[in-house]
């Protein structure tokens, strides 16, 4: 089994842009799996914990306020959503990430459909609610596909051929 060795750029971005996928894949399992451990409550008393002393300066910080609300709006369920969520995206993304490292032809197709399906649910989102983090999460994942399409049109043999065959 080879391994993906870049040759140009681009390909170097690719190479970037997945690990980076891959290490947003831990980050969101353990989010994930830390959510399943932690109760709503407790995600109450701990944002408000961190966010007293800034609150204390000033009533009106945007980013304590906006945790404070997201807290005290957790339920149950959401954080069970929440938890599965994280824990689908983060382990899928993983898994792709280290079959991409890997040469493995089959993650192309997947990584592109993967992160189309999380594009437009990211679209509907910014739809309801746009936010500059998000447009810019989508705009690199956008990117992303585009590379993964790329790399993968290169690893196919047709093109491949086509490619070897040009003076």
């Amino acid at each position: 089994m080879s391994q993906f060795k870049p040759r140009d750029p681009l390909d170097r971005l690719f190479e970037i842009g997945i690990i980076l996928k891959g290490l947003d894949g831990i980050f969101e399992t353990i989010g994930g799996l830390l959510l399943l451990a932690v109760s709503p409550a407790t995600i109450n008393a701990l944002t408000a914990w961190l966010t007293q002393h800034e609150l204390s300066e000033d009533p009106n910080d945007f980013i304590a306020n906006h945790l404070l609300r997201y807290a005290h709006g957790l339920t149950g369920s959401a954080v069970t959503f929440a938890a599965v969520y994280l824990l689908v995206h983060g382990v899928t993304k993983i898994v792709l990430v280290i079959a991409l490292l890997r040469n493995q032809i089959w993650a192309y197709p997947w990584m592109i459909a993967f992160l189309l399906i999380f594009i437009g649910y990211q679209l509907y989102r910014i739809a309801l609610s746009p936010t500059l983090g998000l447009s810019a999460l989508t705009a690199f994942d956008a990117f992303i596909v585009w590379l993964t399409w790329r790399e993968w049109r290169k690893q196919t043999p047709v093109h491949a051929i086509r490619t070897e065959a040009k003076p």
